[in-house]
């Protein structure tokens, strides 16, 4: 795959990081002001950042009272940071994560500029990244994945400083992206660098390779150091937290997790049962699948390429070596995509003026797939009703559907004439496709999802001198949304009764599918998703002790 700069883009050189720029700002402006933070991801990263704020104690991160071992804490760090410059808010901690996506877009287009420095397909790989459904949905969650993407792209501009001479800052960046990425998720930053930098024999085939002893060498030395930026943290850390965090952080959630996971169990072949769904909507678009289905059958003709080499080794290590873990769940594998990005990028590069399927035929499927999934939601309650759940689909904003329905519509009717506009016509139909989704199903989102009223509530019990309990297992969803300063007890079946005795001031928070009208009354309700959230006064329990149980 030799890209020869066809795409017409001399005239879009200085646009484009401000066009991709401009789409990012949009998908974080429109998830921040459409949805809530959401339970029990989002709301429990940001709770573990507000206990570190209340402790004051930033080496060991806590939920609800307790040592806090799934996550290590840099991202934790990031969000104090910046509600140390802007006090605390809510909106600081959403901006962390979409950042670091941000910062992924510029150095995977960077990345592509230094495999292949004659082409301009650096200048897609932004587009092609967020023009992606699932790249550009999580581009505005507060999650790790992205930032361990960051990290990835760290490490791989490592090796490839290394590869082209420049071994002791390549081999440092690769130390840092180990180090950092530990600190951002755990050791999980291994699967995503360590194939590409054992097979380097495979993809570096310049003219001039590197010296192979020395680069094994190096790669020791550079993970020894990674590890080390790592324990500079852990070991500290588990010090202070106790022998059972000290366990947990050393063994049972990194190593231990990945030999044997019981969460999200599936089997080996998923990831690529999956992965197709994950590309939308570039894997529709023809002239793509086209270009695509000739380098395939002409790939007897190409000369070995290290940057292909190199990114496929990349996105097919990882996808093996994530498949061989149990535990499985689509965002492991976003670190990979800037690999499949950077491919895509210098395949539509190379694709002659001529060679563009003419004008609606090929945009015809990606926008037929966005009016179909428009009219979905458009007709939304109808569905719901054909299949008698009304109730899940009663508070969908259905009108939202109708700007993506029409653009669409427009798009195949009046299609980009020229490459460049039409790849990012599709990225921009992409990003309102996701805005738009978020604003049909903002309702839905404000009721079900948005736990500030509980919250709220119960910061005020707590500041009259209530001790709040949860009945069964918490993820820590209330303590930044209320500001809550004291933990939640956790209690259930057969301790309630107990639990209320030396309490004269407590009241209980239950999850129930359905309440009876003609049954004790909560002090407050809230819908949460298709269930209900009830809190109950120590007196009501007292009277009727089965009131809290889930039902």
């Amino acid at each position: 795959m030799s890209p020869d700069s066809t795409l017409e883009m001399p005239d879009y050189s200085r646009l484009t990081p401000l066009a991709w720029g401009i789409l990012w700002a949009v998908l974080v402006t429109a998830a921040i002001s459409l949805r809530p933070l959401m339970p029990v991801d989002e709301t429990r990263y940001v709770t573990v950042a507000w206990e570190m704020w209340l402790r004051g104690d930033y080496l060991v991160p806590h939920l609800n009272g307790a040592t806090y071992s799934h996550k290590p804490p840099l991202l934790f760090w990031l969000i104090n940071a910046g509600w140390g410059v802007f006090g605390v808010n809510e909106w600081w901690p959403r901006l962390v994560a979409p950042l670091f996506g941000l910062a992924s877009l510029s150095l995977s287009a960077l990345t592509c500029r230094r495999l292949w420095p004659d082409s301009q397909a650096y200048l897609i790989v932004p587009i092609l990244l967020l023009g992606t459904f699932y790249w550009g949905i999580y581009t505005t969650l507060t999650m790790f994945d992205l930032i361990i993407a960051l990290w990835t792209l760290v490490g791989i501009n490592g090796l490839i400083d290394v590869w082209q001479g420049r071994r002791m800052r390549g081999w440092l960046l690769f130390a840092v992206a180990i180090g950092f990425g530990v600190l951002s998720k755990g050791p999980v930053i291994l699967v995503y660098l360590l194939p590409t930098a054992l097979l380097a024999p495979y993809w570096a085939v310049a003219a001039t390779r590197p010296n192979w002893p020395a680069w094994y060498v190096g790669l020791i030395v550079s993970v020894l150091l990674g590890a080390g930026i790592a324990l500079a943290w852990a070991i500290p850390a588990g010090f202070a937290g106790g022998e059972e965090y000290r366990n947990a952080i050393f063994w049972g959630q990194s190593a231990g997790r990945m030999v044997k996971s019981f969460a999200h169990r599936e089997p080996f072949w998923w990831y690529l049962a999956i992965l197709p769904g994950l590309l939308l909507p570039w894997l529709i678009w023809p002239s793509l699948l086209k270009k695509l289905w000739q380098n395939f059958r002409d790939r007897s003709q190409s000369e070995a390429d290290p940057g292909l080499r190199l990114s496929l080794v990349w996105a097919v290590a990882t996808i093996l070596i994530l498949s061989a873990i149990s535990g499985k769940r689509p965002h492991y594998l976003l670190p990979m995509f800037p690999a499949l990005a950077i491919c895509g990028a210098v395949l539509v590069a190379s694709i002659a003026k001529g060679d563009f399927l003419r004008g609606r035929w090929d945009m015809v499927p990606p926008t037929l797939f966005l009016i179909i999934l428009g009219a979905a939601a458009g007709f939304a309650p109808e569905i719901g009703a054909a299949v008698n759940r009304p109730e899940l689909t009663a508070e969908i904003e259905r009108l939202w559907a109708l700007p993506l329905v029409a653009l669409a519509i427009f798009l195949v009717l009046k299609p980009p004439q020229s490459g460049y506009p039409r790849l990012f016509a599709i990225a921009a139909t992409s990003a309102i496709f996701i805005i738009s989704i978020q604003a049909v199903l903002q309702p839905v989102l404000n009721t079900g999802y948005d736990l500030r009223p509980t919250a709220k509530y119960l910061a005020k019990a707590q500041q009259q001198g209530y001790v709040i309990a949860h009945f069964g297992k918490y993820h820590g969803q209330f303590q930044f949304l209320g500001r809550l300063e004291k933990p939640i007890i956790i209690t259930g079946d057969g301790e309630v009764i107990k639990w209320l005795a030396n309490r004269p001031q407590a009241k209980i928070i239950s999850v129930h599918t359905k309440l009876d009208g003609n049954g004790p009354k909560p002090d407050f309700v809230q819908k949460y998703r298709r269930k209900y959230l009830a809190v109950w006064d120590r007196a009501t329990v007292l009277a009727h002790p089965t009131a809290p149980h889930r039902n």
